[in-house]
């Protein structure tokens, strides 16, 4: 017979046994690629699909002739589906990923730096003067992404394997515009064509007075309208009244620089760029 400690002990190990809960935290979900006008919304995405695509991508030892005329492409297409950050149907293409990956190293560019530039926040709109075409500065301000033509990008694709070739042999230093990227974003059959630069006006500085300089003095004075804006944007005519000199050095940069520049504005590739001197104080 068996004792009554017994039976209880028994009773106790028959018993069902309550389970705890455990507790899950749920992270509120961050929108991303959300912007005001759709385009940008594509451009954050494509950007960040692309660097995404090209880091399982290996490096190559050295660019062939094929990596200057390749792109890579996708059409999304979707159905009542995260409608609230993207369009529905949209194309992004990326023109010569593993060339303008090459540019941006010896710009001492890196992919994730630059992926956060351009896919963590929307680009800023420039609002400057008349202009018509998109131009923005990255939320960071190390960035310019610049709307060009269709003509504009056969151009660059005629001049970047010389391109490409004088940036290594001055070593990624150079007073030329640095391309990082350009694309081709497709949203309700129409097609906008981005060109990624380096901005060269210094984010750490303020800058307190800034041109944008063609060479020429027709129909190239800021209007007043620009000039009582808190920093305008004076242009050839203001430059040359106000007495304004720019210095360049006459060793290394600067006369590589010249030298270069002008092979490539008589070949007809800058001639949109112009020079943009910023004076800037820390």
């Amino acid at each position: 017979m068996s004792s009554p400690g017994a039976t209880s002990s028994s009773l106790s190990s028959l018993a069902p046994k309550r389970k705890t809960k455990k507790k899950h935290f749920v992270q509120q979900k961050v929108k991303v690629f959300r912007a005001s006008d759709p385009v940008l919304s594509v451009l954050m995405w494509g950007v960040n699909h692309s660097i995404n695509d090209l880091s399982h991508v290996p490096v190559p030892v050295m660019l062939l002739p094929d990596d200057f005329k390749a792109s890579t492409k996708i059409k999304v297409s979707n159905h009542l589906f995260n409608k609230e950050n993207l369009p529905g149907q949209f194309k992004f293409k990326d023109y010569c990923p593993q060339v303008f990956r090459n540019l941006r190293e010896r710009f001492g560019i890196e992919d994730q730096d630059y992926q956060v530039s351009l896919a963590r926040r929307p680009p800023l709109k420039d609002e400057e003067g008349q202009r018509v075409e998109l131009l923005l500065t990255s939320y960071d301000h190390t960035l310019i992404i610049k709307e060009i033509s269709s003509e504009e990008v056969e151009e660059i694709h005629n001049i970047l394997s010389e391109y490409h070739q004088h940036i290594v042999t001055c070593h990624g230093s150079t007073l030329l515009p640095q391309f990082l990227a350009m694309y081709r974003i497709t949203v309700e059959s129409e097609d906008t064509y981005l060109l990624v630069m380096r901005n060269m006006f210094s984010h750490r500085l303020h800058v307190h007075r800034k041109y944008d300089l063609k060479g020429s003095l027709v129909s190239r004075e800021a209007s007043f309208k620009e000039k009582v804006k808190e920093l305008p944007t004076y242009k050839d005519v203001d430059f040359r009244n106000k007495m304004q000199k720019v210095y360049v050095s006459c060793r290394g940069e600067g006369k590589d620089h010249g030298q270069t520049e002008q092979r490539y504005r008589v070949s007809g590739a800058y001639e949109d760029h112009g020079l943009q001197p910023a004076a800037g104080h820390p």
